[in-house]
């Protein structure tokens, strides 16, 4: 497939600091690993939709939830938005998505307990 995306050694190069230390095993490959993970998130993919050139969907979606709790992406993000100037055009999204009227409940099933401190309703 020609449209995947890769980054670039210097791109990478750029956001590596901010990559944890390996424990034990070596990481699968961290360009490979990254660009699959920005793929599926810019296209909207399920991630056991992501091309194989990634490797597996599993560790993409592994690396994926384990740097987030970490907040490397946000270190990331942080980084990379202070290096920049300031920008001459701001765009807002105004993308809503319809929840599901049984929605709401989730919340009070507990299945979301993290959410802004809320405690299970008995």
């Amino acid at each position: 497939m020609s449209d995947l995306f890769w980054l670039s050694q210097p791109q990478l190069a750029r956001i590596e600091p901010y990559f944890p230390l390996s424990h034990g095993v070596p990481r699968v490959d961290d360009r490979k690993v990254v660009s699959g993970i920005i793929f599926v998130i810019r296209n909207g993919l399920r991630w056991r939709d992501a091309p194989t050139d990634y490797g597996p969907h599993k560790t993409l979606y592994n690396r994926f939830i384990r740097w987030s709790r970490l907040g490397v992406f946000d270190r990331i993000f942080s980084a990379l938005s202070a290096q920049g100037t300031s920008p001459d055009i701001l765009m807002i999204d105004a993308t809503h998505l319809k929840a599901h009227r049984t929605a709401c409940s989730l919340l009070k099933k507990g299945l979301f307990p993290a959410v802004l401190g809320a405690q299970k309703v008995v």
